[in-house]
């Protein structure tokens, strides 16, 4: 009989917790804009990625999915009208001006964590990984951390999005 009243709690307990992280999800879904994308050093000073006014967009459906797109506000542009044709400088810009990647989303509300679990990226060394993302949602603006940027080293990333 404990047993059973034990099983019967943990099982109900689960399915809580599936319906608030299914609650969330919906709360989730949706296009959002990006506010800021800085990389936080040890001593606490940030660095702006993609300039003063980054541009981007996030996009995450109830089903799981989700599409990012980070771009730098003040890229050149090529010289020529073929970017297969571009300069080694003007690739070079455009790599470290861009970051998208997408896949599918998992969150975790107890623990207020989102992983992206991402199929695709402009930066190859995601591809196939799972990125797991403590973050704040307060309905409007969603934010998190990355504690491993694309950029290396012993910076933290910090996103800011704000929900269309």
């Amino acid at each position: 009989m404990k047993t059973r009243l034990i099983l019967s709690f943990f099982l109900l307990m689960c399915s809580f917790v599936q319906a608030q992280n299914k609650m969330m999800k919906q709360s989730f879904a949706g296009t959002y804009t990006l506010l800021v994308v800085d990389n936080i050093r040890p001593d606490g000073s940030r660095v702006h990625l993609y300039g003063e006014n980054p541009k981007g967009m996030l996009i995450l459906d109830a089903a799981g999915n989700y599409s990012l797109q980070i771009l730098s506000a003040n890229r050149v542009k090529f010289g020529s009208a073929d970017k297969s044709k571009g300069t080694d400088e003007e690739n070079r810009q455009a790599v470290q001006g861009s970051n998208s990647h997408f896949g599918r989303y998992v969150l975790d509300s107890p623990k207020h964590t989102i992983t992206f679990m991402i199929d695709h990226a402009s930066f190859p060394n995601w591809e196939g990984t799972r990125q797991v993302r403590p973050f704040e949602f307060d309905g409007k603006v969603f934010k998190y951390t990355v504690p491993s940027p694309t950029t290396g080293g012993a910076a933290t990333g910090e996103v800011i999005w704000e929900k269309q």
